[in-house]
């Protein structure tokens, strides 16, 4: 039996490792962790995502991303020939962000983040008040390791300024009820995980390694 290739792409500024816990049916699947590459300079995200689909290797791969990596997958989609699009806490196109992004795509105030910051991370620890807060950042010491602050830029300008009208009816999309960064309130026509944050890929590893293998098979 040929085994179905399936493709990982991490949320912004993360790495592999938060596929860490993600195991698929070894005799049905190989699994290959997609790293974020550092953009050109006015490089488009079309043009990024044209580069990207050169490290999906193999035709009729299932191509999974998180977050921003949600979107890039989808704009890596044509020019690849895949088996199925995944996206996880990630959104469909422009209508199902936030209002608050919206306004920050309007106002350009998304220009005003501080992204220096997460090249100084392991200080935010140390000095951090707050076990919850410790936590977190402990978190993101961990997953974080994108740090240039021209990737960041880039980034977080491609994802409040995305500019996909409609939404591909083929894109299957798995969704937390408790999303806080882009809120099931605003997403259509998803998978629902019960009690799922933006960072369920870790924390609801378990209903993904049950429930992936369906999803893909699933025709």
């Amino acid at each position: 039996m040929n085994k179905i290739h399936v493709y990982f792409m991490p949320g912004m500024a993360a790495n592999t490792s938060i596929f860490e816990h993600i195991n698929l049916p070894k005799e049905q699947f190989e699994m290959h962790l997609i790293s974020w590459q550092l953009p050109k300079n006015k490089e488009t995200i079309q043009q990024y995502a044209k580069r990207m689909a050169d490290k999906v290797r193999h035709e009729n791969a299932v191509l999974i991303g998180v977050s921003f990596g949600g979107v890039v997958v989808q704009e890596m989609a044509p020019f690849l020939k895949l088996k199925k699009l995944i996206i996880i806490s990630s959104v469909k196109s422009s209508s199902e962000m936030p209002r608050r992004m919206k306004i920050a795509k309007t106002t350009k105030a998304y220009k005003l983040l501080p992204t220096s910051w997460l090249k100084d991370v392991e200080k935010l620890v140390k000095y951090a008040f707050g076990d919850n807060l410790k936590r977190k950042l402990k978190l993101y010491e961990k997953y974080l390791h994108v740090r240039d602050k021209g990737y960041l830029d880039w980034a977080i300008e491609n994802m409040m300024c995305w500019e996909r009208a409609a939404c591909d009816p083929n894109v299957v999309h798995i969704q937390g009820d408790a999303d806080e960064v882009f809120p099931v309130k605003h997403i259509k026509d998803c998978i629902l995980v019960r009690g799922g944050t933006h960072a369920m890929i870790l924390s609801k590893y378990k209903w993904f390694n049950t429930n992936l293998p369906k999803i893909i098979l699933e025709e």
